[in-house]
């Protein structure tokens, strides 16, 4: 079992915070965008829920929950610190649960989950939207569209499509993740889609490069 984050210190956030915005602000710049293009949420997957007013003390303004009973039980103490995304495998079943919390689910993958989505269209908080995830590299162990299927697939959605969303190969070199990053943002463009949730700890830097507008942060924030 993994040992929830604790003892967070809301200085030692602000700072890596702030680093991190600095280096994705550069990481724009080395591709023409503009500063500020980036997003980060904060991946509190492995954050206690004691430990959230920390998060925001270190002005957090967006976490990104990966579990449907978290993200409820953690909106029920401290909903009203931040906004809140879904940054996790998404389950049908779960779908009625998180609509009401949530600004953005960033793993719609499934007919499946797009019915549920309709099935529940009075529950979402207003102005939820989602993020298709498109598995770029046909891994059977991962979720997510083929890119072929991407348009029929935004056709059949009945909350409104923001973007898109991928999960790279597994791999210890950032740049290795360069060439999926940018076939999401032609993706992205080819069906004028404006958000790409794309970069995590480990290759946030080539994301940005990429076209990121979002990248989901989580051990290098609290470390």
């Amino acid at each position: 079992m993994v040992e929830l984050i604790s003892g967070l210190r809301p200085e030692r956030v602000r700072a890596n915070l702030e680093r991190i915005g600095a280096q994705l602000d550069e990481a724009s710049a080395r591709a023409s965008r503009a500063p500020g293009s980036v997003e980060v949420v904060a991946a509190t997957k492995y954050v206690a829920a004691e430990e959230l007013p920390a998060l925001a003390e270190a002005g957090v303004r967006v976490v990104g929950e990966n579990r449907a009973q978290d993200l409820e039980a953690k909106v029920s103490e401290h909903g009203e610190l931040f906004e809140w995304d879904f940054i996790g495998q998404l389950q049908s079943r779960r779908v009625r649960a998180i609509v009401p919390h949530v600004r953005l689910i960033h793993s719609v993958a499934s007919e499946s989950a797009l019915r549920e989505l309709e099935r529940n269209r009075e529950r979402c908080r207003p102005g939820l939207r989602i993020l298709i995830e498109v598995n770029l590299a046909g891994e059977e162990a991962k979720a997510g569209v083929r890119a072929q299927d991407l348009a029929e697939t935004i056709s059949h959605a009945a909350v409104p499509v923001a973007g898109l969303m991928t999960m790279p190969p597994l791999t210890r070199n950032p740049e290795d993740s360069r060439v999926w990053f940018a076939r999401l943002r032609e993706l992205a463009h080819e069906h004028s889609l404006e958000h790409l949730s794309m970069g995590t700890s480990q290759d946030y830097l080539v994301a940005a490069e990429e076209g990121a507008t979002i990248v989901r942060i989580g051990t290098i924030l609290y470390s």
